[in-house]
């Protein structure tokens, strides 16, 4: 019985470490892309090609090859005309980096996977989540293409609500990775509370929004216009014929430099309030160490971003600034995926046997 247990907790340790592993790549991937977008490099390369991709120009001719490529879209015509080499190759590097993390990411993901598959070590409700994960990755790429594809013929840059989509679309995965992890950890019940698991479930839909509503803002450049705290545009409330003089008027939530940027102070504020509420109602029903500290956690976590957003805004989106914004931001999913995980219901003892075979059934 001793080496069926043993045989029965390795795998189950290498799945969390494979899938540690794959959320770890993925923020890394969320942060080059945020440097990629910074410095303007994400339609450097002008062609989708999967594979051959993968590799970058290797000699001369093949440089000038990208180079001219580049040459052909308005963002060179309108931004960069007179651009070198050297300077093109710079940010060709950040693009073909963000792209070959996404190759690298596949990889590391379906390799593995299949590994685990064809050893049994899932569950059926498992594999059922790991297979949803995966389509989402392979439409990830798709969607890549598709914003970089938004900017090569009309436009200086991509689209913005592309651009929130793709970022989105991968936090989705991230979430669903550290989702997954939560639900094959063991660890003690905790006792559902209706209140807090509503107002965990609604900290983690408006974080959605949050990172929604800030790659807007990076879409539309929102964050070098109005660089005062805590009024905008001259007041703490815009007039609304500046924040809606687009028709139809829904456009401004969108398209609207004001409105976007409006909409993503909003939105930080009611997070912070919603989280010390969230914590001070965990306290008062005393609804044990980690569910308090979950709570506690996340509270700090938002404060913290988004006292590195009104900096990044203050000073006008520095490099270090908006990276690290970006980076608290995937913290703060995390601990929100984590104390919404907490509270949801699920019969776990039951539910991890569905998710991992009981040891006399592996191999």
């Amino acid at each position: 019985m001793t080496a069926v247990a043993a045989h029965h907790v390795q795998p189950s340790r290498a799945v969390k470490s494979w899938l540690v592993s794959i959320a770890s790549l993925i923020a890394v991937m969320v942060l080059v892309g945020g440097a990629t977008r910074l410095t303007e490099s994400g339609l450097s390369i002008v062609e989708w090609k999967p594979v051959t991709g993968a590799l970058p120009p290797l000699n001369p001719e093949q440089w000038t090859q990208a180079f001219e490529a580049y040459k052909t879209i308005p963002q060179y015509r309108e931004l960069n005309a007179g651009m070198t080499l050297a300077e093109f190759k710079t940010i060709f590097w950040w693009e073909w980096s963000h792209r070959l993390l996404g190759r690298v990411i596949g990889v590391a993901y379906l390799l593995p996977f299949l590994w685990f598959l064809w050893r049994g070590l899932f569950g059926a409700e498992l594999r059922r989540r790991l297979w949803l994960i995966f389509g989402l990755g392979a439409l990830q790429g798709a969607v890549g293409w598709w914003m970089v594809a938004s900017g090569l013929s009309q436009r200086v840059e991509v689209s913005q609500l592309r651009l929130a989509t793709h970022l989105v679309l991968a936090l989705l995965i991230f979430s669903g990775i550290v989702w997954t992890l939560r639900r094959i950890t063991d660890r003690p019940p905790v006792a559902a509370s209706p209140r807090l698991r509503f107002t965990a479930m609604v900290l983690l839909v408006l974080t959605f929004i949050q990172l929604y509503l800030g790659a807007l803002v990076a879409g539309l450049r929102a964050g070098r216009i109005y660089n005062t705290w805590p009024d905008i545009d001259g007041g703490l409330i815009p007039s609304s014929a500046r924040l809606f003089f687009e028709v139809p008027w829904w456009r401004n939530l969108f398209d609207n430099a004001l409105t976007v940027q409006f909409e993503h102070r909003m939105t930080a504020y009611t997070l912070v309030v919603l989280a010390l509420l969230h914590a001070s109602d965990a306290i008062r029903s005393r609804a044990g160490a980690p569910a308090v500290n979950g709570a506690l956690g996340l509270l700090a976590a938002m404060t913290l971003q988004a006292t590195l957003g009104i900096l990044t805004l203050l000073n006008q989106v520095p490099m270090d600034l908006a990276l690290a914004h970006q980076a608290v931001a995937i913290m703060v999913l995390t601990l929100a995926v984590v104390q919404a995980e907490r509270w949801a219901v699920c019969p776990r003892a039951a539910h991890r046997q569905e998710l991992v075979l009981p040891a006399a059934q592996i191999g």
